[in-house]
């Protein structure tokens, strides 16, 4: 089955319903830096474009991407992860605490460096992108701490989003432990996996792989419509999953579900200016939906709506409210 239509006033009616639910996010928190400038010149020391800087940004990124994402459709977020002990991780935690989301999750590890992306980018175009982070696997005592936050975050939580991006936070371990209390207390756990511990996730509520990922996990390619649906099936059946959703970049979503349920939803031509933090848009929106009530098919609708939205936009940047409800009067 092929879905695309989403009305303004259906969309008007599921931000009201998530307005206010309560979602905690762990997983891997990042500082995203931004250097904005111009090039009209090529260096004389190499053959590379020299950015005279006229701009210097920095928001969260990452897990912490997620969190502006709910924060800016409504939700009430609590952030579990790992920060260093450093100005970055600060600086961090400040950010994340200015969109309203609770922070007392953030354990800040002497041991490692805050993860920070910064990109340089000139006009509408990504020039460099340069990583400083530490991906060794937290300790057990960590682990353990993070574990606790959880069970103390999800208390009173409607969904719980596991955002993983392999910088080490999420152990195989700490999974297990965080889905076995999520399903024991009756709380949706989201997960948007990756390739370390991919197959570590199962008994999630939603699984939300993308393609790559999925064929890396699986071994095959995901070329045809039939390739993509036997890999839904087979994730759904593998992971105990009441939900998959793959998503397929410009080819758009596919929602696998309860018996033979599948439900394909195609993109909309729009023009893509940048596709980063398109994943964490999707996982937001699909989780938010769900913890409202809304229907699978619906969420998915939406999640798609909102990632169109961010992918016209230059950086990572969350969808408002305001732009999910403007997708519905295109």
């Amino acid at each position: 089955m092929t879905s695309s239509t989403l009305s303004e006033s259906t969309i008007r009616d599921a931000l009201a319903a998530m307005r206010g639910k309560r979602v905690v996010v762990a997983g891997d928190f990042m500082l995203d830096r931004y250097i904005w400038g111009a090039v009209r010149r090529i260096s004389p020391e190499a053959p590379v474009p020299v950015v005279e800087v006229n701009e210097d940004a920095e928001r969260p990124g990452g897990a912490g991407n997620v969190v502006l994402n709910l924060a800016a459709l409504g939700a009430r977020c609590e952030a579990v992860g790992l920060i260093g002990d450093d100005d970055n991780g600060s600086l961090l935690r400040a950010l994340l605490a200015e969109q309203g989301a609770g922070v007392d999750g953030l354990i800040a590890d002497a041991g490692r460096p805050t993860t920070v992306k910064t990109r340089v980018i000139a006009g509408n175009q990504h020039l460099l992108r340069v990583d400083r982070e530490h991906r060794t696997p937290a300790g057990e005592p960590v682990q353990r701490a993070l574990l606790e936050q959880v069970r103390e975050a999800a208390a009173n939580c409607h969904a719980i989003v596991l955002q993983d991006y392999n910088k080490g936070m999420l152990s195989a371990t700490l999974i297990r432990g965080i889905i076995e209390h999520a399903r024991h207390a009756g709380i949706p756990v989201a997960v948007d996996p990756k390739a370390d511990n991919f197959f570590a996730y199962r008994g999630a509520t939603l699984f939300k792989p993308n393609r790559r990922e999925a064929e890396n996990a699986l071994a095959r390619t995901l070329e045809t419509d039939a390739d993509v649906h036997s890999a839904g099936r087979d994730l759904l059946k593998r992971m105990d999953a009441e939900l998959v959703l793959l998503t397929r970049g410009s080819q758009g979503m596919t929602l696998f579900g309860d018996g033979d349920r599948t439900v394909h939803i195609e993109t909309r031509p729009r023009r893509i200016s940048d596709v980063s933090g398109a994943g964490d848009t999707v996982i937001s929106t699909m989780t938010l939906a769900l913890a409202a009530g809304i229907d699978p098919e619906t969420a998915a609708l939406l999640a798609t709506r909102a990632a169109e939205y961010v992918v016209g936009r230059v950086g990572v940047v969350p969808v408002t409210a305001e732009a999910l409800l403007a997708t519905g009067r295109d």
